[in-house]
């Protein structure tokens, strides 16, 4: 045997066994591990570096150098064995559900480079022994569920250029150390609810630094003149936070900084005048969301800027003309300041705008021509300014163009033919203007048109029929102008309208026939014309309608009966000619002021048919007649009254069945005195301190949940309404809560909100009437012997009925409704678990005005369920109510109520935390939970932590937890049938339209 085979021999004798042992410790990973969608599928056999997400070094003498697991779906653990293959030197385990803690022994893995875990489900503290890793480079453990403080250890880093720990729970202050590691190009440690602290002067030691991201640190104090020591320093994000003071003018020395953000905290002062020149890279400044005053610096405006952004200050003065001149400008965004003057005359020139949003100032004089020159001009938002003139003759040909607001100015003149016809205009606002001349035929090319409101201008002429061809129009608002002649028998065409509104014109003939096609129209206000002939009886086919007015026109015959199929918040059809009774469901005094002006209408109605003629032979006989009736009417009435006076004294607990009002908000099959004749104690099925809940089923068959409210009653406890237990928790006060509730339950409408049907007052007490849910509540039935009913597939549901039902009160209302007392036992079942929205006695409209939310003078919510910032700022907004619902969804996941003695002084929120990091995800679900779901159920309890969020700005929205839920059942689907069909997604929408008003 020749010298070199032996020494062939005996090299690959050692690489054998070292390759066949590391197989061993990919197969112990593979174990570890529940993989849905098998990505280890390929590690059976064979040499380990063809194996999916498995990549060997090209060395003679090293062996598995990467594991790539990223988006691979998989759950469990850490895999700790990692750290044997010792030639590895990159883990990449990005959006997978690896939980638990992370283990100290990660410091074993010597050769370890890169490290990335983002976007897991991991626990517990950072390691501080990561900084005994001698190679490490990037570490990256963004979107996690840590908690504690960043080791201060971390400073001991030899060779790290990134770390990025955005979007966990770490709480304790941003360590100085940090200022020690010299090689740091990135740090980002955005979005964590970290202990107020200002930012560590020691961070400009970091001469290597690239990128700093400070966004949502709870950052407080001046911003460090230290940091302009980072000149190599390309983007500076220190949004989001309390910082206070001036902005530094000792910025400007970053000559290569690209980006500043500094949005949205509490700086004071001018933008410094001098400087920017020494600053050639900067493309993108945003200091919006803050208290600046002064001008903007000359100086600034002539760098070649991509992004400007200055709104919500309270700068003044004008625009520089030099803005003019950049050549890369295309976001130009000054809403909500005291700018005055024109806009510069060539904005737009030079520039490829696509967003000039310069709403709610003082601007005054004409649109620059030039815009759109470039043609990319998307939005243009100039609402509640003095701006004049016309539109120009250019803008017919900004085919870009999206969004176009231009309400609430003094524009005038006719508008160019070309810009009605736009293709990709959604919203096309030019209310409260003085606009002349008709509405061009060419509004057909617009297919994309959504929203039209032209309301309160001085257009004329006919509707043209092509607005018929409209598919995508939803609201069409011309009130207040001087259209003439008939609608055009088009409209009937438009199937996804919603709103129509025309009045305060002249519009004649008749309305039309077919107006039942709009099958979404909800509301319909064609008052104040001249429209002739009779109310269309179709009109009672739209199911959805809510506000019908035809009041103040010429229309006669009688009214349709079909309308008591409607469902309205709103009537009125006073001032017409028209004759006949009033359908009984109208013919109550709450609806006088729908049917005034009408002689020949007739109805049971006090103040109507009043008036009757009398003929002037009978004229003394009527009158002599008249006394003697008038008389024996006293003398029976005062009978009648002491009568029930005495029988009052006697048994005052009838009293409550005198003098009833009602107000309903649906078709009513039943009267109130049915409801009042159903309410004894056999029928209570719930009761509290403020009152009591009845079920009540009706003489039709139909059950319905009656709430009695006492007036005088406490704050106490809260009733639900399926009557189903009165657990401690906000109540309603009588006045507040009934007309809160009537309030907000009386003008919406979703599957998902319980349906109120109406309410009866006396000056005793207040009754509310919602459809009875046969489930209950879910609190109830989760923590009661019946919680075996609701297994996972039930579960999901109920989480995704309610986070429907929230985000139409958070992102479909207008203005949006927070709940304030969101918990399992305020959301009911029906006999199907769908789930709906109850409760709405401490709702409260949120105006959208207060930053941080509308300040209260006293706390609603339940315990366990309130969130943390709410507790000490008494600020309510969208954001509490989805720390409540993050509860809800703890519920559904471990089976435990928010508050339960085990937990001693936490509630459910603190303790599932912990035990996840020190005992696991078992031990925090529900035991009655088919293990089958588990991946599922990680997900969705992963969802829940996000909405629990110490740090509100952290919480989604709940347009987007409905988003994530629905994801995680189309990724997986939930075996469950739903009466309703298949779920419909919702499409996040981050709300850009700054200048937008209600």
């Amino acid at each position: 045997m020749s010298r070199s085979l032996c020494f062939m021999i005996l090299f690959f004798i050692p690489f054998s066994t070292c390759l066949n042992q590391e197989i061993r410790y990919l197969q112990q990973l593979k174990l570890g591990f529940d993989d849905p969608d098998g990505f280890f599928s390929d590690w059976t056999g064979g040499n380990p570096c063809n194996w999916t997400g498995v990549n060997c070094s090209k060395t003679a003498n090293a062996f598995i150098e990467s594991v790539d697991f990223s988006n691979a779906n998989i759950a469990g653990p850490f895999p700790a064995v990692l750290c044997s293959l010792t030639g590895l030197k990159f883990i990449n385990m990005y959006n997978n559900s690896i939980y638990g803690t992370l283990s100290a022994n990660l410091s074993s893995c010597r050769n370890l480079v890169h490290l990335n875990l983002a976007e897991n489900l991991l626990t517990g503290n950072i390691p501080a022994s990561l900084s005994e890793l001698p190679e490490l480079k990037y570490l990256d453990l963004n979107g996690n569920n840590f908690s504690g403080d960043i080791p201060a250890s971390f400073g001991l880093f030899r060779k790290l250029e990134a770390i990025s720990l955005v979007d966990n729970l770490l709480d304790g202050k941003i360590p100085a150390e940090l200022g020690n590691i010299s090689t740091l190009k990135q740090l980002n440690l955005s979005y964590n609810p970290f202990s107020p602290g200002q930012i560590p002067p020691e961070i400009g030691n970091l001469t290597n630094l690239e990128i700093l991201w400070l966004s949502g640190c709870n950052l407080i104090g001046p911003i460090p003149d230290s940091l302009s020591r980072l000149s190599k320093l390309l983007d500076l994000d220190l949004s989001i936070n309390k910082l206070t003071g001036p902005v530094p003018s000792s910025l400007t020395e970053l000559s290569s900084v690209v980006q500043i953000e500094l949005y949205n905290n509490t700086l004071t002062g001018e933008l410094p005048a001098v400087g920017w020149l020494k600053m050639p890279a900067l493309r993108l400044i945003d200091v919006s969301m803050n208290m600046l005053t002064g001008t903007v610096p000359e100086e600034l405006c002539s760098l070649q800027l991509e992004s400007l952004h200055l709104y919500e200050n309270e700068l003044e003065g004008k625009i520089p003309e030099i803005i003019s001149n950049s050549s890369n400008l295309y976001e130009l965004s000054l809403f909500g300041n005291r700018f005055s003057g024109e806009l510069p005359k060539d904005l737009g020139k030079n520039s490829p705008l696509t967003l000039v949003d310069v709403s709610n100032n003082l601007f005054s004089g004409k649109i620059p021509a030039s815009l759109c020159s470039k043609g990319g001009l998307e939005e243009l938002l100039l609402i509640h300014n003095s701006f004049s003139g016309d539109i120009p003759a250019s803008f017919s040909t900004c085919r870009s163009l999206k969004r176009a607001r231009l309400g609430y100015n003094n524009f005038s003149g006719e508008i160019p033919a070309g810009f009605w016809a736009l293709p990709q205009v959604s919203l096309l606002e030019l209310a409260y203007n003085s606009f002349t001349g008709a509405i061009g035929k060419t509004i057909a090319e617009a297919g994309n048109l959504s929203t039209l409101n032209i309301a309160n201008n001085m257009f004329s002429g006919e509707l043209p029929d092509e607005i018929g061809l409209l598919d995508n129009l939803i609201e069409f608002s011309g009130g207040n102008n001087h259209f003439s002649g008939e609608v055009p028998a088009s409209i009937v065409n438009l199937e996804q309208l919603t709103k129509l509104d025309l009045h305060n014109n002249e519009l004649s003939g008749w309305i039309p026939s077919k107006i039942n096609l709009l099958k979404k129209l909800n509301e319909l206000n064609l008052a104040n014309n001249k429209f002739s002939g009779n109310i269309p009886d179709k009109i009672g086919e739209l199911s959805v309608l809510n506000y019908f007015d035809l009041s103040g026109n010429q229309l006669s015959g009688k009214i349709p009966l079909g309308l008591q199929n409607l469902r309205l918040n709103q009537l009125n059809l006073s001032s017409n000619s028209l004759t006949g009774d009033i359908p009984p469901v109208y013919a109550k005094k709450i609806y006088i002021t729908s049917f005034l002006g009408n002689p020949g209408l007739c109805g049971d109605i006090e103040g109507l048919c009043d008036g009757k003629n009398v003929t002037r032979n009978g004229g003394y006989v009527w009158l002599l007649g008249s006394i003697f009736v008038l008389t024996g009417f006293i003398v029976i009435v005062g009978m009648g009254w002491f009568y029930f006076r005495y029988k009052n004294f006697k048994n005052p607990k009838e009293s409550i069945k005198s003098k009833w009002t009602l107000m309903s908000f649906h078709k009513l099959s039943f009267s109130e005195y049915e409801i009042m004749g159903a309410l004894d104690e056999d029928n209570v099925i719930g009761s509290g301190a403020s009152g009591k809940v009845y079920k009540v089923v009706l003489g039709n068959g139909e059950t319905v949940a009656v709430k009695k409210l006492w007036r005088g009653s406490k704050n106490d406890d809260f009733i639900n309404e399926s009557g189903s237990g009165s657990g401690s928790g906000s109540g309603s006060i009588v006045d507040n809560g009934f007309e809160a509730e009537v309030e907000t339950l009386g003008r919406i409408r979703h599957k998902n909100i319980v349906r109120l049907w109406c309410c009866c007052s006396t000056k005793m007490c207040k009754l509310l009437v919602y459809e009875y849910m046969p489930n209950g509540s879910l609190g109830d039935l989760l923590h009661s012997g019946k919680s075996g009913l609701l297994d996972w597939p039930v579960r999901y549901k109920i989480a995704v009925d309610a986070a429907e039902g929230l985000a139409y009160l958070h992102h479909d209302c207008v203005p949006a409704i927070v709940h304030r007392d969101v918990k399992s036992n305020n959301i009911l079942l029906d006999g199907d678990f769908g789930a709906r929205v109850a409760d709405f006695g401490v709702a409260k409209v949120v105006d959208g005005k207060e930053k941080g939310g509308n300040l209260m003078s006293v706390i609603a919510g339940s315990c366990g369920y309130i969130a943390p910032e709410y507790a000490y700022t008494l600020r309510v907004n969208e954001k509490s109510d989805i720390y409540s619902f993050g509860v809800v969804i703890l519920e559904l996941v471990t089976g435990k109520r928010p508050v339960e003695p085990e937990f001693g002084e936490k509630d459910l929120v603190k303790w599932v935390c912990p035990t996840l990091d020190q005992k696991g995800l078992d031990a925090v679900l529900d035991p009655k939970l088919d293990s089958c779901y588990k991946e599922d159920i990680c997900k969705v309890l992963n969802v829940g932590l996000l909405c629990t969020s110490p740090l509100p700005i952290n919480r989604p929205s709940m347009r987007k937890v409905v988003k994530m839920l629905h994801e995680i059942g189309s990724i997986n689907p939930l075996k469950f049938e739903s009466k309703d069909g298949l779920l419909t997604p919702y499409y996040y929408d981050d709300g850009l339209d700054h200048g937008s008003v209600a």
